[in-house]
Parts: structure tokens; C-alpha cells; sequence
């Protein structure tokens, strides 16, 4: 058995909040998310050690590659409603959430032990926008559609827009958070959906690539077949 990782010490906490404040500075975010954002990142690394979360447990590294990288998407969304789809560990939704607490988050995940903790950041961090929903995406039946549809490399594009095309609105955008530029990916759309910009993130502090494909959905526009 491998042994764990070693647990960050107060030095390393106190690199990652000034690396935290400085990218919310150049995201145009108020400084004081930092506080909360880190509260769930310390609850993540602690959950972590026992339920492997996460392959990234360097705080730092915590705060550029879940932090910064899930809210640069912030200006790209559409309220009130928005779904996260293969949150995993609430990602990007619950940083989302802390940055919008006047929209609501529903967080999807098929990984029950995924959504335990989840639901007991959200709980800890009063996060009463956020709902925590353990289920496939095929089998979710929500009450009312959704403004906004993001995922964090969840799957490949052509599946994921089959399995919630169903989801938003009709008016609804969907969100596909990649590395590097799916090309091919971008080639085979099901039937109806368009891809309205493909933004280059600039997330604060990470040299990789970060693309968001942003999409829209109307029958009426053809789309391109896979």
C-alpha cells in the first residue's frame, strides 16, 4: 500500500492564500471569496487523505488547477439556474457558488462517496444555493431546466451534450471546460447544436492550456452530425 502524502504545513497554507488573493485580483473577484475558498480546500485535503478526492493535494497547486481554473469560467455563465455535471469533488461548482451565492447550483455526480463530501462542504460552508444531487446524468429528472450546464473534462463533447441536452433551457448554454483545444471533438456535434465561442482561459498561475467550448442548442440550426 502507498504510503499517504505528507500533511501540508502552515507555511504552505499561507503561500497558497497569497497565490489565492492575487488570482482573484486578476479575475476581477472580491477578495474576500478568499477566505471561504480556502475553508473548502482545507476540508477537501482533509477528506482527501482518507477518501482520495483528488490527485492534487499541494495547496498551491489546489488553489491554481480547482480554484482559479473553475471560476475564470465565472463571466461565461448564465443564472439563476446553473447544473454542474461529474462535479467530483465540487468542481467548478463550488467555487461557483461562493462567487454567485444569488444563483442556484445543483452538483451532479454518479459517485456516492463524491457527493458525501460535497454535501458536507456545502453544509459547512452555508452554501444554501448549492444542491447536491447523487445520480447518473442519464437518470436525472430535475424540477425545472437549467440557465447554465458546465462540466470539467467530464467526458468526451458528443456525449455529454446527448446526455444533457435535455437538461436546460431553451434559451440555456452549455459550458465544456478542456486542456488543449478538442478539434475533433468539435467536428461531431449531435444533430442541433452549435458552438457559439471558443474561449481561451487564462486561468491566474497555471502555464497549461485551458479552453472553454461554449454551445447552444436549437433544432432549427442543423448542427453537425457525429
Amino acid at each position: 500500500m502507498s504510503a499517504r502524502a505528507p500533511e501540508a504545513g502552515a507555511a504552505a497554507w499561507a503561500a497558497a492564500e497569497a497565490t489565492l488573493v492575487r488570482g482573484l485580483e486578476r479575475l476581477a473577484l472580491a477578495p474576500g471569496l478568499a477566505a471561504p475558498l480556502l475553508d473548502y480546500l482545507r476540508l477537501l485535503a482533509r477528506w482527501n487523505r482518507a477518501y482520495n478526492l483528488t490527485a492534487v493535494t499541494a495547496p498551491g497547486e489546489m488553489v491554481v488547477r480547482h480554484l482559479l481554473d473553475s471560476l475564470a469560467v465565472l463571466p461565461h455563465l448564465r443564472g439563476p439556474r446553473v447544473l454542474d455535471v461529474g462535479t467530483g469533488a465540487g468542481l467548478p461548482g463550488i467555487p461557483l457558488a461562493l462567487a454567485r451565492p444569488d444563483w442556484t447550483f445543483e452538483l451532479l455526480d454518479s459517485n456516492g462517496k463524491k457527493t458525501r463530501f460535497v454535501a458536507q462542504a456545502a453544509t459547512e460552508l452555508g452554501l444554501g444555493n448549492v444542491h447536491v444531487v447523487w445520480s447518473r446524468v442519464e437518470a436525472y429528472r430535475p424540477a425545472a431546466c437549467f440557465n447554465t450546464v458546465v462540466s470539467r473534462a467530464y467526458a468526451a463533447l458528443g456525449d455529454w451534450l446527448r446526455q444533457t441536452r435535455a437538461l436546460a433551457c431553451p434559451d440555456g448554454v452549455w459550458l465544456a471546460m478542456k486542456g488543449t483545444l478538442p478539434e475533433a471533438e468539435l467536428g461531431g456535434l449531435p444533430p442541433g447544436f452549435t458552438v457559439a465561442a471558443v474561449e481561451r482561459l487564462q486561468v491566474p498561475g497555471l502555464a497549461a492550456e485551458r479552453h472553454l467550448v461554449v454551445l447552444n442548442y436549437g433544432p432549427e440550426t442543423g448542427g453537425e452530425t457525429g
